[in-house]
């Protein structure tokens, strides 16, 4: 009788091919994940012109109070 071995008993599962919908999915969370760090990056520039101009600008505690009260 042959020797048995484990790639005897036991067979390698072949790796399952890849179907459409997980080919959709994966091409969604990556245009998905795309778009995230564009929004991430444009919010950071946004914030440093922001906080840049606030600093350029003197800050004057104009506070405007309203004479008229609530209606």
């Amino acid at each position: 009788m042959a020797k048995l071995t484990k790639d005897m008993l036991f067979k390698a599962d072949k790796p399952r091919a890849e179907t459409l919908i997980d080919r959709t999915t994966r091409a969604a969370r990556q245009i998905l994940k795309d778009e995230a760090e564009q929004r991430e990056l444009k919010t950071a520039r946004l914030r440093k012109a922001r906080l840049a101009k606030e600093a350029d600008t003197p800050s004057t505690a104009s506070q405007t109070t309203s004479k008229r009260g609530r209606k």
